[in-house]
């Protein structure tokens, strides 16, 4: 049962807050009708919302699911948005007119970019949130958005039906049904459950059946899961303490201020709501041997940390990282959860010990020794699907319509600062020297950005992202229109997909730079030309007004960059014009402003100043001049990055049989291993099946022959079937002539 209190209020979320009585929704006649729409979303988290509303942006009818409407936004760790990765991913959900991008600029208090001293390809923006203004903001959003209504119920179970004979799949989802046996009516269901199946959380010795603190798990709605067929895992996560602010001593603690000016998240704002002297500080501190000691003479105390349910590697509690880093000092960043909280969150002290060891612990840190600990940190374990199920659209291989997203995939944005390598398992193209020399020089390496502020816990953003993809699909596959498919070359999302897709997780999954094949493609600069186009064309979930502004931002970048090929002057003009720059007067040739622009000391401002003819109308607008810098910077390197691309396209344009059954087709030669991991996973491309762990090159080459060999013969029988008809038709019409 996926337990939701409140059942039948309805909130009808198109500019009206009204309730009706479940059965009398939208009904005329004396008889009530059952409610239907075209998407139901079931859980009201990150997922949930961004799935919701995207599916209503694509003009879907749609039912958001909650266990309350005053929980919705409710950010259940730590209060912030971004960093080293999922920037990119923040990104990418507002080019698809994603909801988080825009409302972390209106709830921020803390704004800044990691990692600056990279190349611009792996920045990370960042932003520390008011846990009570991103709840107001995102709560307005999503009661005034067109076409969604928001329910507080409790879902029981599915329905199913008959499945549709053109797509693979045991049956169909139609529906749920909700606690009090009434039914709702659907084309599509999304499950965000979160940690709420089968949720449990963990203090000490101590478990209690929940999805949150203070909200009951789905009990009902996994084993229904589990009874269809879907393999299950076990995963598990914790939060921190949070300690009164009044009691921590600031004044001998690193501070940290926040970047001025702030650079927003969103391509559709100029600014930030909050000036950079009006932002929070956060401050650093670290942890110290007796952490240590307490640590380790009572392990016998903590449940959580002895289970062998797979925690996240990347921000493990601080009882793991004793574990595994003996005798080292830990970051301890402190930071606010809003402007008028009286709370502090302290990023890196992830626990689940007693509450009262938890207290001892804190106060043997340094800044902390009178710190007055308001609420106890807990884990928690909870079931996850393997994400293998899903296939890249996040509909599941085994019921039609309905979809998955959030952590329900075994996704996580937790990431601690760790000094170790994570190298991704599915890079398999070699760069050229000159790329390898601009990514060792432009790309984080994990051991340099160890301490780099602001790695913290950040569920929320893989999250919205998937809830974006899933919510996108549901509404396509309601209209009976392809899948909205973002690859491994076009953005992050689609480096995140692909991996869980096709190699599947054990452990909560991490995005990371390092994942990602083309990183000097894939920049958060540029996300609105890579996706905000393809959203409109394809998805329909952009607005005309985003659109627009995307096409301007397009064209001005491909007319700025023409203009400044075009603009040549020999290398002592450069130098005489832009003293400042450290150009080499040696050059013989005609150095062209573009080239001049790579210089770091030289910027848009600079070049305008020098040539006012025609390059100041570009530094009007601060985002195009900065984004015409950026691409400058990598221009010579993206040539060759561009040629990798179409090499991977290529692969992934060879479209496997969806209804291809791999452990009975004997065109083929194929192990049985193979078999059972192709037919688990599913994969579409040929690329996606080369990219899953066991599938030999050898079984790649056999089904690519097998593929072509296939799509020959259909070709051939398509072209007979043309030409039989054409000597019918040629027939009858020479009947009709006699």
């Amino acid at each position: 049962m996926f337990y939701f209190r409140g059942c039948g209020r309805w909130v009808a979320a198109s500019f009206t807050k009204q309730q009706f009585p479940l059965a009398r929704l939208s009904s005329d006649s004396a008889a009530p009708r059952t409610p239907h729409f075209d998407v139901i979303v079931i859980g009201g988290g990150h997922a949930g919302t961004e799935a919701a509303t995207a599916a209503a942006r694509c003009g879907s009818r749609t039912l958001l699911l909650t266990h309350r409407v005053d929980t919705i936004g409710q950010m259940s760790c730590n209060p912030s948005f971004g960093g080293i990765g999922k920037g990119h991913l923040m990104r990418e959900v507002d080019a698809l007119d994603g909801l988080c991008s825009r409302i972390c600029d209106q709830s921020g208090v803390h704004y800044k970019v990691l990692n600056r001293r990279k190349g611009p390809a792996v920045w990370g923006l960042r932003a520390q949130i008011d846990r009570k203004l991103y709840k107001q903001n995102m709560q307005k959003e999503i009661l005034n958005t067109p076409l969604l209504t928001v329910q507080e119920g409790a879902v029981e179970d599915l329905i199913l039906t008959e499945p549709e004979p053109e797509h693979i799949g045991k049956c169909r989802v139609s529906g749920v049904v909700l606690v009090d046996g009434s039914t709702v009516y659907a084309e599509s269901v999304i499950l965000t459950t979160g940690t709420f199946l089968r949720g449990m959380i963990v203090i000490g010795l101590e478990t209690h059946p929940a999805g949150r603190l203070g909200d009951q798990p789905s009990i009902g709605l996994a084993q229904t899961l589990e009874k269809l067929g879907f393999v299950v895992g076990r995963l598990k996560t914790g939060t921190p303490p949070r300690i009164a602010k009044e009691s921590i001593n600031f004044s001998i603690l690193n501070k940290h201020t926040p970047d001025n000016p702030s650079i927003p998240f969103s391509f559709t704002n100029e600014t930030v709501w909050i000036k950079p002297e009006d932002q929070l500080p956060c401050y650093l501190t670290h942890t110290n041997p007796k952490v240590d000691e307490i640590v380790l003479k009572n392990l016998h105390l903590n449940s959580h940390v002895k289970e062998t349910t797979r925690g996240p590697r990347y921000c493990p509690s601080i009882e793991s990282k004793v574990l595994r880093f003996p005798n080292r000092l830990h970051q301890v960043w402190l930071e606010p959860e809003g402007m008028d909280s009286d709370l502090i969150y302290p990023q890196g002290l992830s626990m689940t010990l007693p509450a009262e060891l938890q207290e001892k612990m804190i106060t043997c840190i340094r800044g902390l020794e009178k710190a007055k600990v308001i609420q106890p940190g807990y884990g928690v374990q909870y079931d996850y699907l393997d994400p293998r199920q899903i296939t890249p659209s996040l509909e599941t291989h085994l019921v039609q319509r309905l979809f998955f997203a959030g952590q329900i995939n075994g996704t996580t944005g937790y990431e601690e600062a760790a000094a170790q390598t994570e190298s991704c398992s599915v890079a398999r193209l070699e760069c050229s020297d000159m790329i390898s020399w601009v990514q060792e020089i432009l790309l984080p390496q994990p051991s340099l950005v160890a301490g780099t502020a602001g790695m913290h816990h950040n569920t929320q953003l893989i999250f919205a992202f998937l809830g974006v993809i899933a919510g996108i699909n549901a509404s396509l596959r309601v209209s009976r229109k392809p899948p909205f498919v973002v690859s491994r070359t076009e953005g992050y999302i689609g480096v995140l997909i692909d991996d869980l897709t096709t190699l599947g997780t054990s452990e909560p999954y991490r995005m990371f730079t390092s994942r990602v094949e083309f990183r000097l493609s894939l920049r958060p600069d540029n996300a609105d030309s890579r996706l905000t186009l393809r959203g409109y064309k394809d998805a329909g979930c952009v607005s005309q007004q985003r659109y627009e502004r995307a096409c301007w931002m397009k064209s001005s970048l491909e007319e700025g960059i023409s203009v400044l090929k075009s603009i040549e002057f020999s290398s002592s003009k450069w130098k005489n014009l832009i003293p400042e720059a450290s150009i080499s007067t040696s050059r013989s040739l005609p150095v062209r402003a573009l080239d001049v622009l790579k210089y770091e000391e030289v910027d848009m401002d600079s070049l305008a100043k020098a040539v006012p003819e025609p390059l100041k109308k570009y530094t009007k607008c601060r985002e195009l001049a900065e984004r015409l810098k950026i691409e400058a910077t990598y221009e010579s390197v993206l040539f060759h990055q561009l040629q990798e691309i179409k090499e991977v396209q290529q692969d992934e344009a060879l479209q496997l049989p969806k209804d291809l059954d791999y452990l009975t087709i004997r065109d083929v030669s194929l192990s049985h291993e193979v078999r059972e991991k192709l037919h688990f996973s599913r994969p579409q491309t040929i690329g996606a099946a080369s990219r899953i762990p066991g599938v030999t090159p050898a079984a790649i080459i056999n089904l690519l022959r097998f593929v072509k060999t296939t799509q020959r013969r259909q070709a051939a029988m398509n072209e007979s079937s043309k030409t039989d008809q054409y000597l019918c038709d040629a027939d009858r019409l020479q009947e009709r002539e006699l």
